[in-house]
């Protein structure tokens, strides 16, 4: 799929993501009382919407518990990022560090012309080479470039908010919940198709002249699985490089990332002849 037409495809998204609550809360001010009230509805979505839509960086960070990066902080991250959004000529985006030891990276926000943002986690510049950090930005990079970065936070922020209305349940919380989580996990994978992360991983791969360093990356946030605990909301799957939640209980139902392993060998292909190049080194 061409880089037009997947921008095509999330701009569509985007307006769908605004348009149909609006549509819907405009429908229910009429049922409710006429069409003064309609409107009146009508423009709190609006309003709502433009809130959101302003500052989607800033609520997809906080909900993920990530701080804004300090200057003199993590050089070879900033290096990474100042060079590769030349290169995908978009406009640099915030820079978020979430102090945890999970490796782990995400991006949120508007997209290629502003309002974005990149968190990595300290877990993960502390096992990253200089390559795979690459990769991830790249990775990142890609979905604003696609524009996917603005149909996966408005995603995120809005199954989020139905997920965390069980709340109101009191002591039929747990029950509400069982409702609410499907209802929200199903909202994401209609939204969110896994081929967006296929086309960031060739992007990707494009800005950094070579697909290795994001497979090494890959296979590398694969491990820690297994190694370190991770415990966050399971709407924010959407955002990051790769899926850090296990697969089981709750959090499977919001898995909308393709398999690592597919990612790494579609990787892989665009340079098929890099054992050979392994054995002459």
């Amino acid at each position: 799929m061409g880089t037009r037409v997947a921008v095509g495809r999330n701009v569509l998204k985007i307006w769908l993501l605004v348009g149909l609550p609006v549509a819907g809360l405009g429908l229910l001010g009429w049922r409710l009382g006429d069409y003064r009230l309609a409107l009146l509805f009508a423009a709190s979505g609006i309003l709502v919407a433009l809130g959101v839509y302003s500052f989607a960086d800033k609520i997809t960070m906080g909900m993920v518990g990530a701080r804004e990066l300090l200057v003199t902080e993590a050089p070879g991250f900033q290096v990474a990022v100042d060079r590769l959004a030349v290169r995908a000529g978009i406009v640099k985006p915030r820079l978020y560090l979430i102090e945890d030891g999970f490796p782990r990276a995400l991006s949120a926000g508007r997209g290629a012309q502003g309002g974005a943002a990149i968190a990595v986690s300290t877990g993960l510049l502390a096992v990253a080479t200089p390559a795979e950090l690459e990769g991830i930005v790249a990775h990142e990079l890609a979905h604003m470039r696609l524009r996917d970065v603005l149909t996966q936070t408005l995603a995120v922020i809005l199954a989020a908010a139905v997920v965390e209305s069980s709340r109101i349940g009191g002591v039929f919380q747990r029950g509400l919940l069982f409702f609410l989580a499907p209802l929200a996990a199903s909202f994401e994978h209609l939204v969110l198709s896994p081929n967006r992360e296929y086309e960031a991983d060739r992007l990707a791969a494009t800005l950094c002249a070579s697909p290795h360093g994001l497979a090494d990356a890959l296979l590398r946030l694969e491990q820690a699985m297994g190694l370190v605990s991770f415990q966050a909301s399971p709407a924010t799957e959407p955002l990051y490089t790769a899926s850090p939640f296990a697969e089981e209980g709750l959090a499977a139902l919001f898995v909308t990332h393709p398999p690592l392993g597919e990612r790494v060998g579609r990787l892989r292909a665009l340079d098929p002849e890099w054992r050979d190049k392994l054995r002459a080194a």
